[in-house]
Parts: structure tokens; sequence; C-alpha cells
């Protein structure tokens, strides 16, 4: 399975640490400190999920090799839909002229894009599909609590859209070695420290602690089994891509595997924590980074708890 284009759809308008000092009683330093973002990305009224995951993949698909009628999958990932019915998937297939493709929604927090490219990975191995396009898509801002001095100031928006297929197509297609996902429900307070529930308190991360702490020790875990799987080691690892949850996350992840500086691409310090859009949409910012015989590593844990790692070879 080979990734052969990511590309990605950020809107223009960026909130920043300054706007929650009048809301929710928050310094910008003070929000910097513990999270690592300075500013975050918010639709416009015109926008949501569904268009943006559309423009993700507008915004690719004429460098992907892929001709919309040739595109047999398209797996959407999200947890903060626009409509539950007629999901971004859906969006993308009418949008594009994808006339020959299923169409499958995937939502386990922010590890549903690994969870997503499983999906493809299964579609494969049983040869219902051969040209798949992953999206990825969150609009936290429709679901959060600005006034929120716990969470109100984590979120962004935006998409983001992997082409995949059974062959490599274009000049820079990494292939996918591992993909490792996994539920972790059973784990500390799982039920209740992240949540998003419609038409009651919305989205809310009451308890960040031990979001943090699981994170960190999952995440890792995770890289280490794809590397075990694929029989690489840490050494081997040109670029890491995790989840955009929260700055220090990221660093304890760098200090754990004693990573050079660089290695890690981030994007959380101008627009915030994208949800489960958030690894591809990074790693699309800065694919231009990768070059011939790289080897990627993305990481993820998602509220709920979930937790996933993909490894690709360039």
């Amino acid at each position: 399975m080979y990734i052969n284009h990511v590309s990605h759809y950020v809107p223009t308008e960026r909130v920043a640490n300054s706007y929650f000092e009048n809301v929710n009683g928050l310094e910008d330093q003070w929000i910097f400190d513990r999270t690592g973002i300075r500013s975050r990305s918010k639709a416009s009224k015109d926008e949501n999920t569904n268009t943006m995951a559309v423009q993700a993949v507008k915004n690719g698909i004429a460098e992907s090799g892929f001709l919309p009628e040739e595109v047999d999958l398209i797996v959407g990932a999200s947890y903060s839909p626009y409509d539950t019915v007629f999901t971004i998937g859906h969006a993308v297939q009418r949008e594009i002229g994808a006339i020959n493709a299923k169409v499958v929604y995937v939502s386990s927090a922010c590890s549903s894009l690994l969870n997503a490219m499983e999906v493809a990975e299964g579609y494969i191995a049983m040869g219902k599909a051969k040209n798949i396009i992953v999206v990825a898509s969150e609009h936290n801002w429709k679901y959060s609590n600005e006034s929120c001095a716990k969470s109100g100031h984590l979120w962004g928006d935006g998409a983001a859209a992997m082409f995949i297929s059974t062959e490599a197509k274009g000049e820079k297609s990494g292939k996918v070695l591992n993909i490792y996902t996994q539920g972790l429900a059973h784990l500390g307070k799982a039920n209740n420290s992240v949540y998003l529930r419609p038409g009651d308190d919305g989205l809310g991360m009451p308890d960040g602690r031990d979001v943090f702490i699981n994170a960190v020790t999952q995440m890792r875990n995770a890289i280490d089994i794809v590397l075990s799987n694929s029989k690489k080691e840490v050494k081997d690892i040109s670029y890491v891509v995790p989840h955009q949850a929260n700055g220090r996350i990221m660093a304890n992840l760098q200090r754990q595997m004693k990573l050079e500086d660089g290695t890690i691409f981030s994007h959380i310090e101008e627009i915030g924590n994208t949800g489960c859009a958030s690894t591809a949409l990074c790693f699309s910012q800065n694919i231009d980074r990768v070059g011939n015989d790289d080897l990627v590593v993305f990481t993820v844990f998602g509220g709920g708890y979930s937790v996933g790692a993909m490894l690709i070879q360039y």
C-alpha cells in the first residue's frame, strides 16, 4: 500500500491567545507554556467539516495521479461531523465525481485517521479497492466552549487527504510498512477525560493531566511496535509526525526517543489541535522536507482512549 500524495486545507482565520484573556481569563504566555499554542485556525461561517474535507481533496487530486472515476473507496475520518448521514466521504464523492467509490466513515477520536488507514489496508487486502482517498476533517470550533478554561483554547479547524493505491504513482510515494492501532478504554479516566456530547456540553477536556500521562506513554509504545513489526529501530527514523495535541507531549516524546531537533514535525503553535486531521495535515505542510529513503512514523492518541502508529518508507 502506497501513499502517493498528501494535501490539506486550513481556514485562513487565526484566533490569537490574547482573545481568551477576556473570554476565560487565560493569558497568552500561560496558554503557550502549557500547550505550545500561540494561535488556532477557525472555520468561517460558510465552512464546515464537509466543505473543508472537499477542499483538502480538491487541493491534491490533480497531483495524486488519480482520476475521479478510478477512485474505488473513500474513507472519511472525523469526530466533529457536520452531518452524520451525508458524511465527509459522501461530500467528497459528490463534489469530485467519484461515481465508482464505496464510502465509509470512521470515528475514534484523534486516532481516527489511522483507523481509516487500516480500513483502506483491509479493502486492499480483500481485493475490493485499488485507488483510495482517506480524508480527515475536524470542525472543533463548532462544538467547543471557548469560555471553558480547561480546554476552550485548544482547538483548531482543518482537513487533510491522503491518496493511496496498491502501487506507487508519481515521484514521491511512500510505502506503508506497518500500521498499528489499539483501543485503550480500560485505562485511566478514558470515559470522562475527553468528550463531545452534541446538544449537551459540547467538546471538552476536563482532565488533561490524565490524557497527558497516557498519551506520552502510549504514543511511544505504538512507535516501538511498528518499528519492531518492520524490523526497524529508532535510529532509522528520519521524521516523526505526532498528533498535534500539546507541545509538551511532543517535547516529552522527543526526549524519550532522544531525537534531534527538527525530527518532529509540528504546527500546533499556529493552528492548535486539529484533532484526527492533525497528523496528515502537518505531514502535508512538511512533505517537501521528506527525501528518498526517509523513514517517517506517525503516532496518535485519541480520547476514549485509543492509540496508533504508522511507518512509511520513502
